[in-house]
């Protein structure tokens, strides 16, 4: 069915009010037009001040509007750089987590590869190494310090022998059995060493204190300072450990004694080495035996005449029959 020709509104006021009002705006456009064509036809420098005032009041108006359609815009785009970077986001957390195993492997490999070296050149610089062998516990709560070494008196470990590891001195064997050793460690209460300061040779002792310390006293001079940085060594005096030995360095000022932190960790090691005591125990001197002296002949008187030395023996006379014949 076709639409009526007839539009009125009917008796709606809101539709008469804007039907009059559309007709309204159009005709006020159109003066507007004409006026401004007018404008710019009779005055041109008039109608360009006209047109740039009206630019003025409505670049602000077009700057937001456009600014609000660019954002709007942008939030498909934003949407899929979204999820374009949470995959990307992803994909680089398990390569990082992939490259951190791997870094973690190999800074493990490296530091095998250091302790290896370390007591590679450790065995070198030994003559006489007795056995290399693993550190299978230590004690790390007692106030006695000692570790158990997996060799023992039928691999040549013999008690006191000095037990030395790739960053320095660990202690000396203390009790051996067929396959097993108990090594007093350095850190013991009862372990005292004899060591030297690096840079003067200042002789001293390095003494445990049982909580994984040592103590280093001066044995030369009263008031002796001991500085941080302080290293000590074995000085070789007492014929167990050889010398030139990393034993521990002083971590606090001190006068006649200064603590200090061993180089080497039981607790972190697992490979040591045992040598032979840098001067062996003379073997035991044999006990001469008395031997018998010989009786000298006595001597012959002046008055005695000499005997004459015994003549032939005279031959056997002939048998009777003999002479018969």
């Amino acid at each position: 069915m076709a639409p009526p020709r007839n539009r009125r509104p009917g008796f709606s006021r809101r539709a008469q009010y804007g039907l009059f009002l559309g007709y309204v705006i159009a005709v006020a456009g159109s003066l507007v037009a004409a006026v401004l064509l007018a404008l710019s036809a009779i005055d041109p420098p008039a109608f360009a001040v006209l047109r740039a005032t009206v630019a003025e009041v409505t670049t602000p108006m077009s700057s937001g509007l456009s600014a609000v359609g660019q954002w709007f815009g942008s939030i498909p785009g934003g949407i899929g750089s979204y999820v374009g970077v949470h995959d990307e986001n992803k994909r680089l957390h398990k390569q990082l987590a992939d490259q951190h195993a791997l870094y973690m492997r190999a800074r493990s490999l490296v530091y095998d590869n250091r302790r290896l070296t370390a007591l590679l050149r450790l065995r070198e610089r030994i003559a006489e190494p007795v056995v290399t062998a693993r550190l299978v516990s230590s004690s790390a709560t007692s106030t006695r310090r000692f570790a158990v070494l997996n060799a023992g008196s039928w691999q040549g470990v013999a008690s006191g022998q000095p037990v030395t590891g790739p960053d320095g001195l660990v202690g000396r064997v203390l009790e051996t059995g067929p396959n097993s050793a108990r090594v007093l460690l350095l850190t013991d209460g009862e372990s005292v060493v004899p060591v030297r300061r690096t840079r003067d040779g200042l002789p001293a002792l390095a003494a445990g204190r049982g909580d994984g310390l040592v103590d280093i006293r001066s044995v030369a001079m009263s008031n002796a300072g001991f500085t941080p940085g302080d290293v000590f060594v074995t000085s070789g005096i007492g014929g167990i450990y050889p010398p030139d030995v990393p034993v521990a360095r002083v971590f606090r000022h001190g006068r006649d004694s200064a603590p200090a932190r061993s180089y080497s960790q039981p607790d972190t090691l697992d490979y040591a080495m045992v040598q032979r005591a840098f001067m062996p125990p003379l073997p035991p001197t044999p006990v001469p035996v008395p031997v018998a002296k010989p009786t000298p002949a006595p001597k012959p008187s002046k008055s005695a005449k000499p005997r004459s030395a015994p003549g032939p023996a005279p031959a056997p006379a002939p048998a009777a029959s003999a002479v018969a014949r």
